[in-house]
């Protein structure tokens, strides 16, 4: 029985020992991060979507506003985001036997640079980037410009996040 409670000791002892503050959103973020900011993310891809700019940067801050216990300031955060998109592409992914486009891909890149002022060794100046396809015969506004947006954005934000404070 003794055995037991020794082995039952030491295991809890490694089980609670930890590497940070982890919290069920998968975030590893320190103690003393209070705030974060989250600047306007401006269109400088030569294909410009007008309304593109205005629903990443929401997007993003939302998904910080949902995820993490942080306020969102407009200067002076812990945490600082800041970029720009750099991409918007649309491009022929596929094609029929009469040579012609049968899909085509939307691609969206934006270049960040993440300032952590409460550790400076997490800094990092990255780019992400993700793509929706969709039918040729389709145009790419309303309902298929929505979906393409709320898969593309979800996935860079999502990455983004990874990378800055879930460390992935």
């Amino acid at each position: 029985m003794k055995k037991y409670t020794i082995f039952f000791i030491i295991l809890s002892a490694f089980t609670t020992q930890s590497c940070g503050i982890y919290s069920f959103t998968g975030t590893n973020i320190n103690p003393d991060v209070k705030t974060v900011q989250i600047d306007y993310f401006p269109n400088n891809a030569v294909l410009v979507e007008p309304s593109l700019s205005q629903e990443f940067t929401t997007r993003l801050q939302d998904l910080f506003l949902q995820q993490t216990n942080l306020d969102l300031v407009k200067s002076g955060g812990d945490l600082q985001f800041e970029g720009e998109i750099t991409g918007y592409k649309i491009n022929p992914m596929t094609a029929t036997a009469q040579q012609t486009a049968a899909q085509n891909r939307l691609t969206i890149t934006v270049n960040v640079r993440f300032f952590n002022n409460k550790n400076e060794e997490d800094n990092f100046e990255r780019t992400f980037s993700h793509y929706y396809d969709y039918p040729a015969d389709a145009q790419l506004t309303g309902g298929v410009l929505d979906d393409a947006f709320n898969e593309i954005l979800e996935r860079i934000t999502q990455d983004i996040f990874n990378a800055s404070v879930a460390k992935w």
